[in-house]
Order: C-alpha cells, then structure tokens, then sequence
C-alpha cells in the first residue's frame, strides 16, 4: 500500500517503512506525527483519489531526527556596476519513517 501525502507545501509519494526528509516539524526525535494531508492512497483494491484529500485516511509518520541540509551558496552579480552579494542557506529537516497507513471506510 502507499499514499501520497501533502506536507510543508510538498507531495511525496511513501509506504509503510520508507525515510525520507521533509520540511521541519515541530515533533521530538522519537515522537509520532499524524500527516491528515492524503491526496491519494493505492493498494490492491486500487486507486483512491481524493477531492482534494482522501475522506479518513492518515498517515502516521516516525520523527527520526532534525537537521539541516547541505549549504546553497545564492550570489546576486550585475556585471559593470560593482554590485555581488553572497549569502549561503541551509535548510532545516526533519528525518521521518513511515510507520503505518490508515485508510478508514464507511463500510459501503
């Protein structure tokens, strides 16, 4: 089974047990989170898309870890007039694992 869930303004596609890294949440290493966000939700009955999510779906989401992620160097340049700044920026993320994904159905 997977879903593709919506969180800090990105989708991503996961099943039960993937990591992956997402925008930062405000959740403890070791804390569960609950991602109400499911757009989409596909197994072996199908697909399940939602309008625009999908009516008692969840998934629960392992916070791993916070970090941040390699540095991006943004340089502003205009050539003649003696202007360049250099800045550089690291995004914060949190480390997650899926833990499980609920489908809840109305039973018709």
């Amino acid at each position: 089974m997977y879903a593709v869930i919506e969180t800090g303004g990105k989708q991503y596609r996961v099943s039960e047990g993937d990591r992956l890294r997402i925008e930062k949440l405000p959740a403890g290493s070791g804390e569960t989170v609950t991602v109400d966000r499911v757009l989409a939700v596909g197994g072996e009955t199908g697909l399940v898309i939602g309008t625009p999510v999908v009516a008692g779906a969840k998934v629960f989401l392992k916070a791993v870890r916070h970090g941040r992620a390699k540095k991006i160097i943004i340089l502003k340049y205009k050539p003649k007039k003696n202007y360049r700044r250099k800045k550089g920026h690291r995004q914060p993320f949190t480390e997650v694992i899926v833990e499980r994904i609920e489908v809840m159905t109305n039973g018709a």
